[in-house]
């Protein structure tokens, strides 16, 4: 069996082949082609696995309905759980940090890996004012993350970032992947910088993952608690003509994705995180009427959902993405929710 088998995630003193100069700490791609038969190359996996499955895991954003879903299984996994929060001062289980300025390199490090879902709300009329605050919090925050692990005196293995479909713009009837050019606008754009923000990382030999969300459904917060006063009064409906592709996730299964991409090496880059079966707006507000008991009479026209929310109603509510998760089914993950109907049925029981 090869001796390198034998090394533990993290570096070892070794007498006869020191991975730390020759290899670095986070090439895993060249430690797997330099094992020598299959047999080594499970072991090591076997090695990889259990690191994971005990980590010490930093995550930003923990307050949002996405973090609320995440830590508790994170700990349930028996990982340790760093919240990296926008505070004065550090506390138990906490590292501050402003991400608009640059952070410590030693405040971040020690972990196996980092889960960033930090940024500002994208709910709401896009002043110019909140426009600046949506870009910089995400471009900025994960620039200043990225590069602070890169110096960091033990850097994590693997970097999570999240994304949003929102990359791929309004494309109609065009089914997308990972691959797909990005789109135009405002959102496109933003997106575009906020997954270049992540490179630093990358370049530094750090698996890095930019998670694109879908629509997320959550009872914790999100679109859908914005969607369901008007359709349990009744007065719900379709948007525009509503056949604007949705691609929705349940917030179980973006969390299900993310413990997927802290344990599958494969998975790097953009990858998409949305239900295999995307529906169209039209058919999502009948099913969420459906499901509450109640009709679906009232569409919401495209000039009223302008006049309301300007921009963001074109680039959220009008806009058309039929996306695919082909990285994501492809690396064997198992939806718990691939249908719409069943996904809201659980989460509004």
């Amino acid at each position: 069996m090869s001796t390198l088998v034998a090394i533990c995630w993290r570096s070892v003193a070794m007498t006869d082949y020191s991975v730390r100069e020759k290899l670095g700490r986070n090439a895993w791609g060249t430690w797997v082609s330099l094992l020598t038969n299959s047999e080594d190359i499970h072991l090591l996996h076997l090695f990889a696995m259990a690191a994971v499955n005990s980590s010490r895991i930093l995550v930003s954003g923990t307050s949002g309905p996405i973090g609320e879903a995440l830590l508790p299984s994170l700990k349930a996994a028996g990982h340790s759980v760093t919240r990296l929060v926008r505070d004065q001062s550090s506390g138990e289980g906490q590292v501050a940090w402003n991400p608009l300025q640059p952070l410590s390199p030693k405040s971040v490090s020690g972990f196996d890996a980092v889960i960033h879902l930090a940024g500002e709300t994208i709910v709401g009329r896009w002043t110019e004012a909140k426009k600046a605050r949506i870009r910089d919090s995400r471009v900025l925050g994960t620039r200043h993350l990225a590069e602070a692990l890169t110096k960091a005196p033990e850097p994590p293995r693997v970097l999570i970032s999240a994304s949003a479909i929102g990359y791929y713009g309004d494309r109609g009837e065009e089914v997308l992947h990972e691959d797909s050019r990005p789109g135009a606008g405002f959102l496109p754009e933003v997106c575009r910088e906020w997954e270049a923000a992540s490179q630093p990382a990358a370049d530094a030999g750090i698996r890095t993952v930019q998670m694109r969300f879908g629509v997320v459904l959550s009872p914790l917060g999100g679109a859908l608690s914005k969607m369901l006063p008007p359709f349990r009064m009744g007065l719900g409906g379709k948007i525009g003509n509503g056949r604007q592709w949705w691609s929705w996730i349940d917030v179980k299964d973006l969390v299900g994705a993310i413990h997927h991409a802290l344990k599958s090496d494969l998975l790097q880059g953009p990858i998409n995180v949305t239900a295999p079966k995307p529906v169209r707006n039209a058919e999502f507000s009948k099913i969420l009427a459906t499901v509450l008991s109640r009709p679906s009479m009232f569409p919401l026209p495209a000039f009223a959902a302008r006049l309301a929310l300007g921009e963001m109603a074109d680039e959220l509510l009008l806009a058309s993405q039929h996306v695919e998760p082909a990285k994501l089914m492809a690396t064997g993950y198992s939806f718990q929710h691939a249908d719409l109907k069943p996904a809201l049925e659980t989460i509004l029981k």
